[in-house]
């Protein structure tokens, strides 16, 4: 079993989502299911970024794909981001951003899913992209990572290729023991922050900050569940006062 992450700038303005466009790619998420996905959700929302996420067994990788593809075409107020989608490297260009990892078949699928919104395609959020990804190679109970940057000029199983012009990377983190989602996830959170210009946001916020900055959001999707880590982890990581 594989989990795997597509996300798009499919939003009609480029700081935020409008509530339609949330509650219209929800909708459609079922859909998912009946293609062959165990779990599927619209796990982060970054700026006017949105990813979908599916737990998925390896044969049916394809038609997931294929189909988190067109629930984000059908409900684009912008095809923005889709439009880079080619069925050849050459005419490639800036696309969606596809992470996969695979899953430990005995333990439940879950995974911790970060994604990134830039504002002018700042070309620094791909040394971010790597610093997370780096950070969690280095922790026990990791099964397996994945990240968007990895993919350029490759194919994506059922979608195509997408060009290294692609911004607004995702990192998918597979996690195998419950208690170390938070341990795996604030070593991937603090990570990305300690890099310059990068700000954690809630899932939904819009990107409310200084030009030149990039934004991230955090999410825990357990077994179907989906949790917005930014909150709970920000508050863990306050100095108590004394």
């Amino acid at each position: 079993m594989k989990i795997t992450s597509i996300g798009a700038d499919i939003s009609g303005n480029d700081v935020s989502c409008s509530k339609t466009l949330i509650e219209n790619v929800k909708k459609d998420i079922p859909d998912l299911l009946k293609i062959g996905a165990y779990k599927a959700a619209l796990t982060n929302i970054t700026g006017d970024d949105v990813v979908i996420s599916a737990f998925v067994e390896d044969e049916k990788l394809v038609d997931v794909n294929r189909g988190i593809v067109d629930i984000l075409r059908s409900n684009a107020e912008d095809l923005g981001d889709i439009e880079g989608i080619s069925p050849t490297r050459e005419e490639a260009g800036e696309g969606v951003s596809y992470a996969e990892a695979n899953i430990r078949q005995d333990r439940y699928p879950d995974a911790i899913i970060i994604a990134f919104d830039t504002y002018g395609g700042e070309s620094f959020v791909h040394k971010v992209a790597d610093s997370v990804m780096k950070a969690a190679q280095s922790m026990d109970n990791v099964t397996d990572i994945g990240g968007s940057s990895l993919n350029h000029n490759k194919e994506i199983p059922g979608v195509g290729y997408v060009s290294a012009e692609t911004d607004d990377p995702v990192v998918v983190t597979t996690v195998e023991d419950i208690e170390s989602m938070a341990v795996v996830g604030g070593a991937m959170m603090g990570a990305a922050l300690g890099n310059k210009n990068v700000y954690l946001v809630r899932r939904g916020s819009p990107s409310y900050v200084i030009p030149g900055s990039v934004i991230m959001s955090i999410t825990a999707y357990m077994n179907g569940n989906v949790m917005d880590l930014a909150v709970p982890l920000s508050e863990k990581m306050k100095i108590l006062k004394v």
